[in-house]
This record gives structure tokens, sequence and C-alpha cells, in this order.
């Protein structure tokens, strides 16, 4: 006989869960909207191709801040005032930004958007508390918000902006975000925080966990090189697209976001195999299939089809890599959640960074072909990393 009880609270907790992948999808979209209209902001606050090109910058920066400064204080205070919190000063923010006229105007609330932004972080380390059990599924699911998000961002942006305008992107996604905040406050429930201790000893406690857990050392390095991978091949796909013989135009580039997208979906299945105690051999498929498609595209740089293939495994491969390392990382305490996701996703977003700049820095050097080879050299210090975690058996 099914227990009605049992039955209802799977399917409360479903609707949460899918609550708060939307809510952490829409909020991280905001970081990533200016990518694709950085002229037509600048055409319209006067601003000259050097100036604007540093809003992308400071929305990173602010997002990077708020990483290591905000995400912590999920541990401290509840939750879903903090989160709905943030959510109101960020949709305030971007109706703000669509009446900015100056540069500085733009700078100030870029910066500010990628701060409030980071409340998406709050949510994730949230979703791993609601579920123990299927912990891996969970936040898969909420992970894979967050890419539809950070994917889909660009082409909502450019759609937008073409039939109504720039500033209506973010007019657009505050009302959006208004939404978000009532859902919210609907269904997101009230977790009690775990932390006793003042701010300063919550920064504190959250760097002792580098030494305290080899596992988390472990992650945030594969996360840190299999981001970089991925941050390095979009940045350079660009240009390997534009250029002879594929010549293609900004907007075919990118339809090929959209492939990425399905990979996203996909790849929250691997969360399962963490919840069954397989976080190992799930690792090896996963940085694997990362490898086997920069070969693909390496041995056939101009083939559309080895292209394709090659985009969607490589982004199921590293989103299912980061899916299973929350898994693991979200086991070793229950009391700080919140504060193991900041130095993860803190050493996850610099190795993206290093490895945009790397990507840009070879195909200087040599084009697609020594970018390619840039990138097989990481997949393959990322496999030597879950080769070493292999015998790992203890949380410390």
């Amino acid at each position: 006989m099914v227990n009605t009880n049992t039955t209802e609270n799977q399917k409360i907790n479903s609707i949460v869960i899918a609550v708060m992948a939307v809510a952490a999808g829409v909020t991280v979209a905001n970081i990533y909207y200016n990518q694709p209209i950085l002229k037509e902001i600048g055409s319209s606050v006067h601003a000259s191709g050097a100036e604007i090109g540093k809003v992308s910058m400071f929305a990173q920066l602010g997002y990077g801040l708020g990483m290591f400064f905000l995400i912590p204080l999920g541990d401290k205070v509840n939750r879903k005032k903090l989160i709905l919190l943030l959510s109101t000063l960020l949709m305030v923010a971007l109706v703000g930004f669509s009446f900015a006229t100056k540069i500085y105007q733009v700078y100030a609330l870029s910066l500010l958007v990628g701060l409030l932004a980071t409340s998406a972080q709050i949510l994730m380390p949230m979703a791993a508390t609601l579920d123990s059990v299927n912990r891996g599924k969970t936040v898969g699911k909420v992970f894979s918000g967050i890419l539809v998000g950070i994917l889909g961002a660009r082409v909502i942006s450019g759609l937008i902006a073409g039939w109504l305008g720039w500033r209506w992107v973010y007019g657009v996604s505050a009302m959006m975000v208004l939404v978000i905040i009532i859902l919210l406050k609907i269904f997101l429930p009230n977790v009690p925080p775990k932390f006793k201790g003042n701010y300063a000893g919550l920064l504190k406690s959250a760097l002792s966990l580098i030494p305290e857990f080899k596992i988390l050392r472990q992650a945030a390095l594969l996360g840190f090189f299999t981001f970089g991978i991925f941050c390095s091949f979009w940045t350079t796909l660009t240009f390997h697209l534009s250029n002879a013989p594929l010549n293609y135009s900004p907007g075919t580039i990118g339809l090929f976001g959209l492939i990425a997208i399905g990979g996203a979906l996909v790849a929250p299945w691997f969360g399962k195999l963490a919840d069954k105690g397989n976080s190992y051999r799930s690792l090896i498929f996963t940085v694997g299939m990362i490898i086997a498609s920069i070969i693909l595209i390496k041995v056939l740089p101009y083939s559309i089809i080895a292209l394709v293939v090659a985009i969607f495994f490589l982004d199921i491969g590293v989103q299912a890599t980061q899916i299973t390392n929350f898994a693991r990382i979200y086991s070793l305490d229950e009391h700080a959640h919140s504060r193991l996701n900041t130095i993860y996703m803190t050493t996850y977003f610099i190795g993206g960074s290093i490895g945009t700049y790397f990507g840009l820095l070879s195909w200087k050097m040599g084009g697609w072909e020594m970018s390619t080879w840039q990138m097989l050299l990481w997949g393959m210090l990322a496999l030597i990393i879950v080769l070493l975690s292999k015998a790992e058996t203890s949380s410390k």
C-alpha cells in the first residue's frame, strides 16, 4: 500500500527543487546578459570600445566577491530570508540598470548585479540539505538550472535587444526576478542556520575547511581544470568559427550555445551515480568524455558534425563532473554546506578565468591547433587528479 503522506512529500519536494532550479537560472543569467549587447550599451552611454569592454569584468568581479563574502552567510543566517533579500535588491539593481545613462553607472550596477546574483549559489547547498538520500540528483537539477541560465542568457539578451532595445533586457529580467521572489516566498522552506559564531569567524572557518578535507581539495582542483577547459573552449571557439574556412556570423555562432543547453539537461543523470556511491566511476567517465571531445575537434577541426557532437559531450562531461563534485563535498560536513560551496566555487571560477587567459594566449600563439593542445593538457591533468583520488576513503 502506498504511503499517501510520503508520496505527497515527494511531490512537494520536487516542486520546491524545480522552483529553486528556475530561480537559480534566472538569477545567474544576469551576469551574462551584457555580453552580446556591449556595443549597444556603449553607444547609448557614449563609451568607447575599451571602456564598455570592462562591463563584463565588473559583473564577474562582483560575482567573485559575492561568492567569498556572501555565500558563507548561508550557514549563519536564515537562508530563505537571505535569498529573498538578495533577490529583492537584485531586482532593484536591474531596474536601475535599465535607466543607466553614464558609463560609471553601468560599471557600478554591473558590479552590484554580479554581487547580488550569488544568491543562486546559496540555493544550491540549500538543495543539498533538503534531500540527503538523493543529494547528487537534487543538486544536479539546481545546477542544471544555473547552467541553462548561463548558456541561455546570451540568446535571450540578443533576442530582446533586437526587438525592444538593450534597456528592456534588464527591465524584462527585473520582472522575471519579481516572479521568482514570489515563488520563493511561497515554496522555499525555512532552514535554520547552524553556525553560531560571528562573521569574521565564519570566513575563517570557511578557509579552515581547505586543510581539513582532502576530498574538498581534490574536488576544487578538478573543478578548476574542467571549468578552465570549458571557458577556454567557448572563448576560442568563437574565433575558430568566425575565421576561414567556416566564416560564421555572430548569430550563427550563438546557436551553438543551444547544443550546450541540451548537454546541461542530461548532466544531472550522473548525480544518481554519486548518490549510489559510484563517484569515482562517474568522474573517470565524465573526464574521459571531456578528453575524447577535445581529441575529436582536434582531429576534425572543420567538421560541423564533429563540432556539434564534441560540444554536446564536452558540456555533459564538464557539467556532470561538477555535479558529482558537489555530491562529494556536501557529504563532508552537514553543518558547513555554504562554506564548502564557497571554497569550491571560488576555486572553480578562478579556474575559469585562468582557462580563458590561457585559451586566448594559446590562440594568439598557434590558433585552434595550439588551443586544443592546451585544453587537452588540462584534461589530462584533470584525469590525473581523478586517478589520485581513487584510493581516498575518508573525508580528511
